[in-house]
């Protein structure tokens, strides 16, 4: 591994742990990356589950310190994208590489569609809906948000924070909250079969999660503000031009 190298893995873990925390999509930086070093898209995509890990450790701690938290909400969602993350993982490990490639660069176009026309999601929040149906509507839809986190996890930020912004109606400071929440949970499920499967290559891990780990805990002491707008549009460029890579290379 070349000095350089394991520099720009923790720089690019520091933008993705942030962007994870704040808005979401910083795994369609952190995965294409890693398939750019040389892993293979599976391996790769069980790599960046470890650095998810921590970088949601530090992120949940930093919330919790500022009293921002919704349990146990947040675990019921947790539990049910658990049960989904793990059926997710057992169907990513055994898809075909090329296929995943081209899933990725179709996720990443979505997402940015998402980013486009969706940008001014989050705000829209007016009084959170904690009614019993729209508890077991979050839980059974967090199932399906489970199976999607295992299979793939990238730009699964953005998906979460509809879904709880338009079930519940939380603002955004607790939408993050809860979300990092659940991807620690169904992470550590996902995590498990990705190292069952031996689907992890641990120093590129290792390396990425200190760069995700510092983005983590910067991304929840920014998230209550409002300044991620330029980084959405960086992304939205980002990505467009990481999923053409990934669709015809």
């Amino acid at each position: 591994m070349e000095l350089l190298e394991p520099i720009f893995i923790i720089v690019a873990g520091v933008f993705a742990g942030f962007l994870n925390v704040v808005a979401g999509g910083g795994s369609l930086i952190t995965l294409p990356l890693l398939i750019f070093l040389g892993l293979p898209p599976t391996i790769a995509n069980g790599t960046n589950r470890i650095a998810i890990l921590a970088q949601n450790s530090f992120a949940i701690a930093k919330f919790n310190q500022k009293g921002i938290s919704s349990y146990p909400y947040s675990i019921y969602l947790g539990i049910s994208a658990l049960f989904g993350s793990t059926i997710g993982a057992f169907l990513v490990v055994d898809i075909d590489e090329d296929l995943f490639k081209k899933i990725l660069s179709i996720v990443m176009v979505c997402v940015a569609i998402l980013i486009l026309f969706n940008s001014k999601a989050s705000p829209l929040a007016n009084g959170e809906k904690m009614e019993f149906k729209n508890q077991m509507w979050g839980v059974i839809s967090f199932f399906f948000i489970g199976i999607y986190g295992g299979f793939l996890h990238a730009g699964i930020g953005f998906i979460i924070i509809l879904a709880l912004t338009k079930i519940n109606g939380f603002s955004l400071v607790k939408t993050n909250s809860i979300k990092v929440t659940v991807a620690l949970v169904y992470t550590i499920a996902a995590v498990g079969v990705f190292i069952y499967k031996d689907a992890i290559n641990w120093k590129y891990a290792l390396i990425l999660a200190i760069g995700n780990s510092v983005g983590g805990y910067l991304g929840s002491v920014f998230s209550v503000k409002k300044g991620d707008k330029w980084i959405k549009g960086i992304l939205l460029i980002t990505i467009l031009v990481l999923a053409i890579k990934l669709w015809f290379y």
